[in-house]
């Protein structure tokens, strides 16, 4: 459902970088006349016969997968002793999020993440997977947090420069088209001076969970991918970059603050 927060985030062809005007049913490119349709209260920015390479396999993954994947999760964690609001908690702490501030988190899957953030503030939420959406619009509404959700790419973001107070980004950027793309589209995103945080699963939970597991065995092969925390896909100038391993060095949580004024600045680069 599309709250006005949609409005105000000044949407923009995520390709040509043109702005939108909303029409009835649809956003509209004035100067190209594209049209990006809303399906189920959900606008769609990328149609899936414009998604190649693992975009496509993982969006068509995370569609099957979506009506157990947040029940997976809380199974998971209880396999290990622990709960899902304990790990999450883990590293959603290193947000700043104030009173109305207006936070974007790019691959919302499902929406769990937002369950233990404050209330006082306005959500856009953005994941490539119309069927993780789809359960993300059904939780939101079953836990009555209100937020905007978007179906794109992460490497095309449809929002103006500046937009967001908060940016952060949970699971799924080790297998990106293009991981330095998307982090260059969240910071353009960000405004000047927010914290940024990614978070991912590190190679040792991919191989040793991941690629031993029959069900997913296929699909996290490694080949030549990269799965280092993406510490050198930054921009320069990026300040107060921190990485910091939790539940076990199988996660990652990589912090880094958008220079004010967007100038490059060097940083001080922490590796606990």
């Amino acid at each position: 459902m599309i709250t006005g927060n949609a409005e105000q985030a000044n949407l923009l062809d995520p390709y040509t970088r043109e702005p939108l005007r909303m029409e009835q049913g649809y956003f509209l490119n004035p100067v190209t006349n594209d049209r990006f349709y809303i399906n189920g209260g959900i606008p769609v920015f990328l149609p899936e016969n414009q998604m190649s390479g693992d975009n496509l396999k993982y969006s068509r993954f995370y569609d099957r997968i979506s009506r157990f994947y947040r029940i997976s999760s809380v199974l998971y964690c209880w396999l290990k002793g622990t709960t899902e609001q304990k790990v999450k908690k883990l590293y959603l702490d290193q947000l700043e999020i104030n009173e109305g501030d207006r936070v974007l988190e790019v691959s919302i899957g499902s929406a769990d993440n937002l369950l233990h953030l404050p209330r006082n503030a306005f959500y856009t939420g953005f994941d490539i997977s119309f069927g993780m959406l789809t359960m993300a619009r059904r939780q939101l509404k079953r836990w009555k947090i209100q937020a905007d959700l978007f179906q794109g790419e992460a490497e095309h973001l449809p929002f103006a420069d500046n937009s967001f107070d908060v940016v952060f980004h949970v699971g799924g950027i080790n297998f990106f088209n293009d991981k330095q793309k998307a982090l260059a589209e969240m910071i353009r995103v960000a405004k000047p001076g927010s914290k940024l945080l990614v978070v991912d699963e590190t190679e040792s939970m991919v191989v040793n969970t991941y690629q031993k597991n029959p069900f997913s065995r296929k699909l996290y092969q490694l080949a030549d991918r990269d799965l280092s925390v993406p510490v050198h896909l930054l921009p320069g100038g990026m300040k107060e970059t921190e990485v910091r391993y939790f539940f076990e060095q199988k996660i990652y949580c990589l912090t880094f603050r958008k220079p004010l004024g967007g100038q490059p600045e060097p940083d001080d680069r922490k590796h606990p």
